[in-house]
């Protein structure tokens, strides 16, 4: 079973930018998806991102425009560039893939945006 490594969290000022990796310890060519998702306190865990093996990328509505998100199969790597943040994206981010059989989630990484 795959295991998720993130990095590149911190803290920002609002306007900033961060990118966020994750890595896996299984070979990306063999996950169909990798995803970022999010949890701010005291609300739920939501999908920020997500991407294919294919190529098809979904991103939330209130991330559009400003985050993309990205995977390097030969370095079994998936980034998140997060930019011009707000004080409404501080929160935990966390790494996931999921497929048949399996669900497996980062230790999850800290964004704080300061204003």
């Amino acid at each position: 079973q795959a295991q998720l490594v993130e990095s590149g969290g911190g803290l920002v000022q609002a306007g900033g930018s961060l990118r966020l990796s994750c890595t896996s310890s299984e070979n990306m060519f063999e996950l169909n998806v990798m995803a970022w998702y999010r949890q701010a306190p005291g609300k739920q865990r939501e999908l920020v991102a997500s991407v294919f093996i294919g190529g098809q990328i979904n991103y939330a509505d209130s991330v559009k425009g400003r985050f993309t998100i990205s995977r390097n199969n030969v370095k079994n790597t998936v980034y998140l560039q997060v930019n011009s943040l707000k004080p409404e994206d501080t929160a935990v981010y966390y790494c996931n893939t999921a497929g048949r059989g399996y669900d497996v989630w980062g230790q999850g990484i800290q964004v704080i945006v300061s204003s």
